[in-house]
């Protein structure tokens, strides 16, 4: 895709547009909340939303101490059975919250009607929207139509479904691969839609763009509660570990673990091993999706990584470690790299004392271990 001279002036726009933003957001709030409470009053189960100023966390600059997701909250995880999902109702379980979920034999949320009615039914404290249509680079370059359409339309029907349930606070999860391919490194925030994205997932990223916008529209046109997280390269318990769909570390344990079991001498990897790419357990980012929906309320999307990257080499060979096999790495330069390098800038994350617990080899390890009493 070619980012002209519009959208970079949309994109700086964004900059300088958000404090006036986050003043209307929270001039609107108290009118939109006080009409949410109505819709939620009487024989709901639910009183009005507090007005956000009168919750708290980091609103437009300020901060203050008690959480914007309240105790005991009813939380709907989208997705919860994914790799992201299941982590993130761990984590909410964990920390004392009820959970609902709700299986794709029961509820197809590409459906907008039928998301907005569920919604409408449970009414829950927040929604976190984790599901998605996801893959590697075989998956996306060869499905570009359902990475595209699947996104929109479950975005489109949670996000849209949680507004017009008078669902107070929601996280949206979007992707790294929304920035430029050649965005600098490691990549701010600021960076979205400044050059062209990677084509590998180009389709897959412009779904993941259009989510942020929705949520910022919600949040300038009703002074919705509503965030966007970014995160890096997430693996671990519940990932996707089939050839023709999986992201690179699963496959990488896999064709490892499986040349290892046969006792092959070589394995032949795609590109050429030098792209850098960052890792993040996803129980780690579970823990920052918590902090989020207790602490920010900002217009801005937040980056959610380690803020460490290696070569796809030194990943390969880490992987081939912990699974035991002790041949040869051939590279088939003949197949994409995809983006030299993607590195997040994790500092408005970690600014609110967030940081990653787990060594990557440490999660490669738990996460080989998993798999295999899955298999």
């Amino acid at each position: 895709m070619r980012v002209d001279g519009r959208f970079r002036a949309a994109a700086h726009g964004r900059t300088r547009a958000a404090g006036r933003g986050r003043a209307r957001t929270v001039a609107l709030d108290r009118e939109v909340r006080r009409d949410r409470g109505r819709a939620g009053g009487a024989g709901s189960g639910r009183g009005p939303l507090r007005p956000l100023r009168e919750r708290t966390g980091i609103i437009g600059g300020m901060t203050s101490s008690l959480p914007l997701l309240p105790p005991n909250a009813r939380v709907f995880v989208a997705g919860h059975r994914g790799l992201v999902g299941s982590a993130v109702a761990r984590r909410l379980t964990a920390d004392g919250h009820e959970v609902l979920t709700r299986g794709r034999a029961d509820l197809d949320l590409r459906d907008a009607a039928a998301t907005a009615a569920y919604l409408k039914d449970v009414r829950p404290d927040a929604v976190v929207l984790a599901a998605a249509k996801v893959g590697g680079i075989m998956a996306n370059s060869t499905y570009p139509v359902q990475f595209l359409e699947e996104n929109l339309q479950i975005q489109l029907s949670v996000i849209g479904g949680a507004h017009a349930a008078g669902v107070g606070r929601l996280l949206f999860l979007g992707s790294s691969c929304i920035y430029p391919k050649l965005a600098p490194q490691p990549i701010h925030e600021d960076a979205l839609l400044t050059g062209p994205l990677e084509p590998t997932n180009e389709a897959y990223a412009l779904a993941k763009i259009a989510g942020i916008v929705q949520v910022q529209s919600y949040r300038k046109q009703y002074g919705a509660s509503y965030i966007s997280a970014m995160p890096t390269n997430l693996y671990g318990p519940g990932d996707n570990f089939d050839l023709e769909t999986s992201h690179v570390l699963p496959a990488l344990v896999r064709r490892f673990h499986e040349a290892a079991a046969e006792g092959r001498d070589e394995v032949t990897l795609w590109g050429s091993g030098t792209p850098r790419r960052e890792f993040l357990h996803v129980d780690d980012l579970a823990a920052a999706c918590a902090v989020l929906l207790n602490t920010y309320d900002g217009d801005e999307p937040v980056n959610i990584g380690c803020g460490e990257d290696l070569t796809i080499r030194e990943l390969a060979e880490t992987v081939a470690e912990v699974t035991g096999f002790r041949g040869r790495l051939a590279w088939d330069t003949s197949k994409p790299d995809g983006t030299p390098r993607k590195l997040l800038d994790v500092s408005r994350l970690t600014s609110l004392g967030w940081k990653p617990g787990i060594p990557l080899r440490d999660g490669i390890a738990a996460t080989y271990e998993w798999w295999r009493e899955q298999s």
